[in-house]
């Protein structure tokens, strides 16, 4: 083990920096809550980096993944190359939290449970097929994000396009079709027509049913529509199959399962835009460098890094049409089995893997954040709300244990202005952490949360005893004034894989 020499910057900040490392790493942790030695490494590679900008910020929930060479929980910024590596291929994999009028009257125990079968197969977890869509539809999400989904289906949730990050749509322009085909196999968008409206059976993709039983800032509280005793849904979800073939296809990166090798091959083989050329380059340079320690490199003015954040851009767009599919569905089975509209106001969609274009210490950059929401200070932010309260940031646990919703501050410029997405893993489980399905449901239930589908092995890890302590991470992100609390969600029901 590499004996790392950690500065205490404060109770919940420290810093690092070897011989080996071009800038600094500054972890907003605890004692309690620092990474292990293996996270520590990846954290010191990144940021052995030529390419990376002033600091790496790593946020509290910052943990390594397998077959991934930077952690989650990461913040890198680059002035003009794009590292592909630093960010799962997953873009937009991200969250939305949605308010309703829902009450104790409509959601006794029984209705929860009529309501949550019912949304079994609307909102599925594991499926070959989720809501079909044209393939005009698949082109036009692409190019322009959620609004083409919510003509499409004519959908009436509140706000989505407004307050949904980039108001839906990573492109600061127009693209047309022929932008997109010169990026994305045609194959992958004809995948793309199957592939969304799926909660998704990797990790912790969940819908969560809240209440809210604690506001800890009313004047904010107000302004973002949030009251005690309020029913919300939390749904966290990735960008389905396009996302992640359009990642792996300009990612260097072992593919984790033959299904991905057969397509990406097929993919390759299909590709038959005018940078078929590039590519079939490209594609050279990428197989050198899957098992190599240094992150593989876009400069962003080159033919190679426009197709790639093109290809990114377009695959983290069908994560908001995603998340947009599955609200309609969710909407429309509540309607179904309660036999009321539950007006479904979106308070905000962001996401939580993903690359953009930003500013910081005075430079224009590109922002990677990796299992880390942007945060901006109300300073930061153009929009009629959130100028004025902050960025609205949520910040789930495990499924039994409380969840907060905060806004950014404009104090916060160690981490780029972004925050957790979540408490994150602990290094070890505690000693109630459960240990099969049994003693998970038998936890839930005396906690008074009810757990649906729930049909993989793996959601066991999803117990409280295998995540960082809520409250501590909490404390520390207030500490570090990256977020204000405005409001405590306790969860009531839960629908997972």
């Amino acid at each position: 083990m590499k004996n790392y020499n950690i500065e205490d910057l404060s109770s919940h900040k420290k810093q690092f920096q070897t011989e080996k490392m071009k800038v600094p790493a500054v972890l907003h942790v605890s004692d309690d809550l620092m990474p292990n030695d293996d996270t520590l490494a990846e954290i010191e590679n990144v940021a052995s980096n030529e390419h990376v900008f002033h600091h790496v910020a790593a946020m509290s929930d910052v943990h390594s993944k397998k077959g991934r060479k930077n952690p989650t929980g990461m913040v890198i910024a680059t002035k003009n190359f794009l590292l592909p590596q630093i960010n799962d291929t997953a873009p937009n994999c991200g969250m939305r939290f949605l308010k309703t009028n829902l009450t104790d009257q409509d959601l006794t125990p029984e209705s929860i449970d009529k309501l949550f079968k019912a949304l079994i197969k609307p909102i599925p977890t594991k499926t070959y097929v989720g809501t079909k869509i044209p393939y005009s539809l698949v082109m036009d999400i692409c190019r322009k994000g959620v609004a083409p989904v919510t003509e499409y289906f004519k959908t009436r949730t509140k706000n989505e396009v407004e307050n949904t990050y980039k108001n839906g749509n990573f492109f600061p322009e127009e693209v047309s079709s022929f932008d997109i085909l010169n990026s994305i196999p045609k194959l992958f968008l004809n995948i793309g027509r199957y592939r969304l409206g799926i909660l998704g059976a990797a990790g912790n993709h969940f819908l969560d049913l809240m209440k809210i039983t604690d506001i800890q800032n009313p004047e904010i509280a107000e302004k973002l529509g949030i009251r005690h005793g309020q029913y919300i849904f939390l749904l966290h979800t990735g960008s389905g199959l396009l996302g992640q073939y359009a990642s792996y296809f300009y990612t260097p990166k072992k593919k984790e399962h033959f299904s991905q090798r057969m397509i990406l091959k097929l993919g390759k083989l299909s590709f038959s835009s005018q940078m078929k050329t590039v590519y079939k380059n490209l594609s050279k340079k990428i197989e050198t460098y899957k098992n190599k320690p240094e992150f593989f490199a876009y400069d962003d003015e080159s033919v190679e890094g426009k197709m790639f954040i093109t290809a990114n851009r377009a695959a983290a767009n069908h994560g908001f049409a995603n998340r947009a599919i599955l609200t309609h569905n969710l909407d429309q089975t509540i309607e179904k089995v309660l036999g009321k509209n539950p007006e479904l106001d979106l308070l905000y969609d962001m996401p939580h893997v993903f690359v953009d274009r930003e500013n910081h210490f005075g430079e224009d950059l590109w922002v990677h954040r990796n299992g880390a929401v942007r945060a901006n200070g109300p300073a930061r932010m153009n929009h009629p709300i959130f100028s004025q309260t902050g960025e609205p940031v949520f910040i789930p646990s495990s499924m039994s244990t409380p969840s907060y919703i905060g806004v950014g501050t404009d104090e916060n410029e160690s981490t780029f202005f972004s925050a957790s997405h979540g408490t994150g893993r602990r290094k070890t489980a505690t000693l109630s952490a459960v240990h099969n399905k049994g003693e998970l449901m038998a936890k839930m239930y005396k906690q008074n949360v009810r757990l649906f589908n729930a049909k993989s092995k793996g959601v066991v890890q999803q117990d409280s005893g295998y995540y960082k302590d809520v409250e501590e991470v909490i404390d520390g992100i207030m500490d570090n004034k990256i977020i204000n609390v405005v409001a405590k969600m306790e969860p009531v029901a839960v629908l997972m894989y």
